[in-house]
């Protein structure tokens, strides 16, 4: 298809559960709304990053969207995702550059040429993966293999939610109330609302916490003093990139966490539209690979395609690229706005967090449906021991240390599924 021409459908297809695809879209006003969503989705995570590594969030904003533009301009409309800041890279910039874990990064341009180095390997890796095809992708990773590193994607980042965003009993109730809150969404309504689980889910889940912490005194007061304060236009801090050989060295690696995580959630979105989107992973790999190049020459993270995204999308079975440009334009404009920053960051962390639960889980069962879709047969030894061994080096965050380089949790994961594949694949 063109770039910009998808097929319309009726809203009225929402009401019978019907999938809308890539390759089609819902009437603007409904799309639009869906963006919203997906820009809530990829909030918390792609602001976090930033911060932890001392970098300006509202530079990792805007560039998770141009980002998005490009990734969305390479795979010529075709793959439904989104880019937002990268965890990969947090230790080995925080390493690069001495931060201290507190305020702005004094060394942020040093971080900046190691994160322009592992851009463009990874966009050498795409060029590469364009160039001989992907019929080496299905040698490696059959549905076995598939399906445990997509269900690591999620499992892996559970963690995140359970262990760092409630910091009191209160906090874990409100996490329960939130998951209980788009589970009710999701199943006791019906048409556009029921589409938007998780965008329902978080306001009614805000408005609970409000009334609970504000009206009650339960917990931590909802603070929207950040919303008031802040301008509704403004540019954000940007920074140019210095080239060091030993910083470069140290972040360049990091490329390959990049395609495992790309590699994994490309084939999520593969088993849940039922398109192949093998013929677009070589584009994909180059337009996350010139996206973190752009995005490290104007002082932001790096990037990668969220697995937030991909939960929402099997939650609402809307897989349209169009949402995704809506989304992505919607960041830009966030990016120059601290008002509508403020305003998800004012969204309370625990609620953040319920929502956080449901869309890792969403990103687990995607990958057992995998399993399922595909019939593995788990009394082949094979097959068992790799899914066993996947799902605990993922969900354990399982590292394995080269010097100062780091490859946990999701890398060793799929690489030690890849590899536990071929090894275990000779003579029975």
């Amino acid at each position: 298809m063109p770039l910009f021409d998808w097929k319309e459908k009726s809203p009225e297809v929402l009401a019978t559960g019907g999938v809308i695809g890539p390759d089609e879209r819902l009437p603007w006003p409904q799309t639009t709304v869906m963006g919203l969503q997906h820009v809530v989705a990829m909030f918390g995570a792609t602001v976090l990053a930033p911060i932890l590594m001392g970098f300006d969030p509202n530079v990792a904003i805007l560039m998770s969207g141009i980002g998005t533009l490009i990734f969305f301009v390479l795979t010529g409309g075709k793959v439904p995702s989104y880019l937002g800041s990268s965890f990969a890279f947090i230790g080995v910039v925080i390493a690069a550059t001495g931060y201290a874990g507190k305020g702005p990064n004094a060394n942020i341009a040093v971080a900046l040429g190691g994160i322009i180095a592992c851009g463009a390997l990874y966009t050498l890796i795409g060029a590469l993966v364009q160039a001989i095809g992907t019929g080496w992708i299905e040698r490696l990773m059959p549905p076995v293999v598939t399906g445990a590193v997509v269900a690591v994607i999620g499992l892996n980042l559970a963690g995140i939610p359970v262990k760092n965003m409630a910091a009191s009993n209160f906090d874990s109730w409100m996490q329960a109330l939130t998951f209980v809150c788009v589970g009710l969404v999701a199943v006791r309504t019906r048409g556009m609302v029921q589409r938007l689980l998780i965008l329902v889910g978080l306001i009614v889940a805000s408005i609970l916490y409000a009334v609970l912490t504000n009206g009650l005194g339960l917990g931590k007061p909802l603070d929207l003093s950040g919303i008031a304060n802040a301008a509704w236009f403004g540019a954000p801090q940007f920074a140019a990139p210095v080239f060091s050989g030993p910083a470069m060295l140290l972040i360049a690696p990091v490329a390959i966490i990049l395609v495992a995580e790309n590699l994994g959630h490309l084939k999520a979105v593969t088993a849940m539209t039922g398109k192949n989107l093998d013929p677009y992973m070589g584009r994909a790999f180059m337009g996350d690979g010139i996206a973190t190049m752009v995005s490290g020459a104007v002082g932001g993270t790096g990037v990668t395609t969220y697995a937030e995204n991909i939960g929402v999308m099997a939650a609402t079975k809307i897989y349209s690229t169009a949402v995704f440009l809506v989304a992505a334009l919607i960041a830009v404009l966030l990016g120059f706005s601290p008002k509508f920053g403020a305003l998800i960051q004012a969204i309370p962390l625990p609620v953040m967090g319920g929502v956080s639960i449901v869309v890792f889980g969403l990103i687990a069962v995607a990958g057992a449906k995998i399993w399922v879709d595909n019939r593995v047969d788990f009394s082949d030894n094979r097959n068992l021991i790799v899914a066993a061994v996947t799902l605990v080096l993922g969900t354990g965050d399982f590292t394995l240390k080269f010097g100062d380089f780091a490859l946990g949790g999701i890398g060793t994961a799929t690489f030690g599924a890849i590899g536990l594949w071929a090894l275990l694949g000779g003579r029975r």
